[in-house]
């Protein structure tokens, strides 16, 4: 009996189950890497997207700034046509105190300078002659050396008296000629057939041969030798050497006006169409 009445033992069906706790980071840690997995791909697609965009980019503005350059280079109006008002600031200036030259065209060297400066010094002490030699690169307002270097006469020494034992020597380096000038009591002194050989042979000759400091010291010299009575030491000729003019004929400015347009017509379409068959072979690829 003590058996059949003894208490009932739970079964193990019945056994009541905890439910299992589970941490918040293994909930979530699927969520989070498929998230970082679709903004790396999201990422890769906006930075091939944006490859392509920033190359196009520098073309355009490298072709762009090419063609620009060449444009440029080709073009018939290049800087140096534009008006130079150096020789107007000669003449205001008024001649030099502590030298004889005027080197506005920036051609002569230190050696040069001085080697006139102690001829010329020297003369002056001497014969009481001043020299003034200019150089300037173009003329915009005279028509010639002579008429700008008669132009500087007058206007550095407004008076007979002022200017009545000064030369005035002028050489335009772009038109590789010069002049000479001078008052009465110079002119008379130098002679009018050393002024001319001065002017026909020193000075045009070695400034076609770009020798601007030999032309310049060169006439000096011969200037010097007139006035002080010794035999004229001569000057450079020709030769075979002809003077070629600064302005192309009809024909040389209508072969680079075609060689012009042609470059540039060339580079626009280069600007132009190389990009966008780029963009159009990379959107046919996706």
């Amino acid at each position: 009996m003590e058996t059949l009445l003894s208490p009932p033992k739970f079964s193990p069906l019945l056994t009541i189950h905890k439910p299992q706790q589970h941490s918040y980071s293994t909930l979530y840690t699927k969520p989070i890497s498929c998230f970082l997995k679709k903004q790396h791909n999201l990422s890769q697609k906006t930075s091939s997207l944006t490859l392509p965009t920033t190359l196009f980019s520098h073309i355009n503005h490298g072709l762009a700034a090419l063609a620009l350059s060449m444009a440029l280079s080709f073009s018939p109006l290049s800087p140096s046509g534009i008006a130079n008002a150096s020789e107007f600031d000669v003449i205001n200036d008024g001649p030099p105190k502590d030298s004889y030259v005027v080197d506005d065209a920036g051609v002569l060297s230190r050696v040069t300078k001085s080697d006139l400066k102690r001829l010329l010094s020297d003369l002056e002490s001497r014969k009481n002659f001043h020299i003034n030699l200019i150089t300037v690169r173009k003329l915009t307002s005279k028509a010639d050396a002579f008429e700008f270097a008669d132009q500087v006469l007058e206007k550095w020494y407004p008076t007979v008296e002022d200017g009545d034992n000064k030369g005035i020597v002028v050489l335009v380096t772009s038109q590789k000629e010069g002049a000479v000038t001078g008052g009465p009591s110079f002119v008379k002194a130098v002679g009018d057939t050393i002024l001319d050989a001065t002017v026909s042979e020193n000075l045009p000759v070695l400034a076609t041969e770009e020798k601007y400091n030999e032309a310049v010291y060169t006439s000096a010299k011969r200037l010097v030798a007139a006035i002080d009575g010794l035999p004229d030491p001569g000057g450079p000729s020709f030769k075979d050497n002809k003077r070629e003019s600064n302005f192309k004929s009809k024909e040389e400015t209508e072969e680079k006006r075609g060689q012009f347009s042609l470059v540039v017509g060339g580079l626009l379409v280069i600007a132009f169409v190389v990009p966008m068959a780029q963009y159009y072979a990379y959107v046919s690829k996706k």
